[in-house]
């Protein structure tokens, strides 16, 4: 991996800062909404492969005290990698033994400790350093990571579950671009290292265009070392990819597969590029 990718300094290429601190709140203000309007039965309602309503709360739980633990407390002690174990492997390990403990514990009392703890989250991102170096997002390619990436990362992350349990349940996905925009903003963030392997003369652009309100266009340039997000776009990329909202968000968390979204998107241009731009996933997979 080329050293700059770890040089929180040398980061341009994700594209402007994007500033998620204010926004903790909202989304967990949402999420408890969600979760005390649940009946009993909605609680073991099948959320994601493998996990219900409840075990899903609970891995929310689990990431609202990793965050203060290791970032707010410095608390260095947990679970550690096993020999020849990959970050996906070790993530889905930590988090399905976290779930699994968690299952004596009621929706109840599930919920209120989110209240309690989840408030302290959302204070906690509140008073993080934007540019100060973090957690590496992998799906983006860079470890460190500056702290606006990692704290949007997590708010997509948030979100993200609160739209699984509320498709569990019946619901449709919350329209509300407030925070709409900034998870779909954060998830493009992903479309260099998506084409980190994609060949093409220096000055390239593909662009990907998200419809509605929460929308919005990302020109990923190609520069010669790597595809960025900072350079400006020359009004004729080599692709065009135009995605409906809900499309994309589930295409990033891989809700759906890429080609499920590419029967869906509107491509101009190069459909080779195009379809590398659609394999962009913007969460550990």
């Amino acid at each position: 991996m080329n050293a700059q990718l770890h040089d929180v300094s040398a980061s341009s290429w994700l594209g402007a800062p994007i500033d998620a601190r204010s926004l903790f709140a909202p989304e967990h203000a949402a999420l408890m909404t969600t979760l005390r309007g649940l009946a009993p039965a909605d609680w073991g309602r099948e959320a994601v492969p493998g996990w219900n309503v409840r075990d899903l709360a609970a891995h929310l739980l689990g990431d609202f005290y990793g965050r203060l633990a290791r970032d707010r407390d410095g608390h260095r002690d947990g679970p550690s990698f096993v020999p020849g174990e990959t970050l996906e492997a070790f993530i889905h390990r930590i988090n399905q033994e976290w779930v699994d403990a968690c299952r004596r514990v009621s929706p109840a009392v599930l919920t209120d400790t989110l209240d309690l703890v989840g408030g302290q989250v959302a204070r906690f991102f509140e008073t993080t350093t934007p540019n100060a170096p973090s957690l590496g997002v992998s799906w983006a390619g860079i470890d460190p990571a500056p702290m606006w990436l990692d704290t949007a990362r997590d708010l997509t992350e948030f979100w993200t579950h609160r739209q699984q349990i509320r498709h569990a349940t019946g619901q449709d996905t919350d329209p509300g671009p407030r925070l709409l925009s900034v998870v779909m903003d954060t998830f493009m963030r992903a479309l260099p290292h998506t084409l980190r392997e994609v060949t093409a003369p220096a000055g390239t652009q593909i662009q990907v265009r998200i419809d509605g309100p929460a929308g919005g266009s990302w020109t990923a340039t190609a520069t010669g070392t790597r595809w960025s997000l900072a350079e400006p776009g020359n009004g004729h990329p080599a692709a065009v990819v135009g995605l409906d909202t809900e499309t994309a968000w589930r295409l990033c968390t891989r809700g759906i597969q890429p080609n499920t979204a590419l029967v869906h998107a509107r491509i101009d241009g190069n459909r080779q590029l195009a379809e590398a731009a659609c394999q962009i996933v913007s969460i550990i997979y």
